[in-house]
């Protein structure tokens, strides 16, 4: 009994530690990596730099280096986590403006034809 306890399931914050190890980006955006993140940053006693750093190293790689490469790169785990989300959303916004417009040129094009 005392090695399934022991072994078995493990405690919380084993979990946690687990579970963060195993987040990454992937195809989502920042904000719902991030609240992924937070759920299970919260109980794994990863603290400040350390936070910081895993949840760089499981960004995207656009984000990531636009923060990193800015005048005043974010310090708090906080700090990444806007600031992120915001680069994000804008990038977003962008990407989908970009195509916009190449679909209005291509159609502009296909009328002077």
């Amino acid at each position: 009994m005392k090695l399934k306890k022991k072994f078995g399931r493990g405690d919380k914050e084993s979990v946690k530690v687990a579970e963060l190890r195993r987040i990454e980006q992937g195809g989502k955006t920042v904000e719902e990596f991030v609240q992924r993140f937070q759920r299970a940053a919260r109980s794994s006693k990863y603290e400040r730099r350390a936070l910081v750093e895993k949840f760089k190293r499981e960004m995207n790689g656009v984000i990531k280096r636009k923060l990193i490469k800015t005048e005043r790169p974010p310090n708090s785990i906080e700090q990444w986590y806007k600031c992120a989300i915001n680069l994000d959303r804008h990038w977003r916004e962008s990407k989908r403006e970009e195509e916009r417009l190449r679909g209005g040129r291509k159609n502009g094009n296909q009328r002077q034809r």
